[in-house]
């Protein structure tokens, strides 16, 4: 077998990161009896194979200033007491 051959058989890191992820989820899922906790990791699964789903950066571009802001207040307001 030559390097050539081998580099077709490699996977990218993120794709095997995501298996690994994956099949963490499906393990916790398929041993748990608590209702909530396999709704929380079939909504788990679900986002993992599904990244478009998810919210980023470029959907809220006003969220860390508004963070900021309510850190600040709080920080203000602690002072205040």
């Amino acid at each position: 077998m030559t390097a050539a051959d081998l580099s077709r058989l490699d996977v990218p890191l993120a794709d095997v990161e995501l298996q690994v992820l994956c099949e963490t989820t499906r393990k916790a899922l398929a041993k748990t009896h608590s209702p909530s906790d396999r709704i929380a990791y079939a909504n788990d699964l679900f986002l993992l194979t599904h990244p478009e789903a998810c919210s980023t950066d470029a959907d809220y571009p006003e969220w860390p200033a508004q963070v900021a802001e309510l850190i600040a207040r709080s920080n203000t307001t602690r002072r205040i007491r």
